[in-house]
């Protein structure tokens, strides 16, 4: 994004993380209700987390702060990475789901850390 950012809605990071968090939605919808307290509520716990913490990061009063919410953002990614390879493992989803899920995850963390990397004192 070449305009000022006004917002974390602007972030190109956030707004891929919510699209993300809402394919986890309907990923998920079709599992099996024993799931829904278990990996299927994991899953999407951690995928909501991301464009979460990426916002409220935003909205710290120092740098440091939303450093370490886009750290915490980063965990939540390899977290849903996790889950998700569960699912595939356990028969819940198919190879080519989660490849297309984790191709977003890569894309959201390499963003994540650009933007650790950006706000890093000089």
């Amino acid at each position: 994004m070449t305009g000022k950012i006004n917002s974390y809605k602007d972030l190109i990071v956030w707004q891929q993380a919510m699209d993300l968090a809402v394919a986890t939605y309907s990923l998920t919808k079709a599992w099996p209700k024993e799931e829904l307290y278990g990996l299927t509520s994991q899953i999407r716990r951690s995928a909501t987390s991301i464009p979460a913490n990426i916002a409220e990061g935003y909205g710290r009063d120092n740098t440091g702060s939303y450093q370490q919410f886009l750290r915490i953002a980063q965990g939540s990614l390899k977290e849903l990475e996790t889950h998700l390879q569960i699912a595939e493992r356990i028969g819940l989803t198919t190879r080519d789901e989660v490849h297309h899920m984790l191709s977003a995850t890569e894309a959201i963390g390499k963003m994540l850390r650009q933007l650790i990397i950006k706000l890093a004192p000089e």
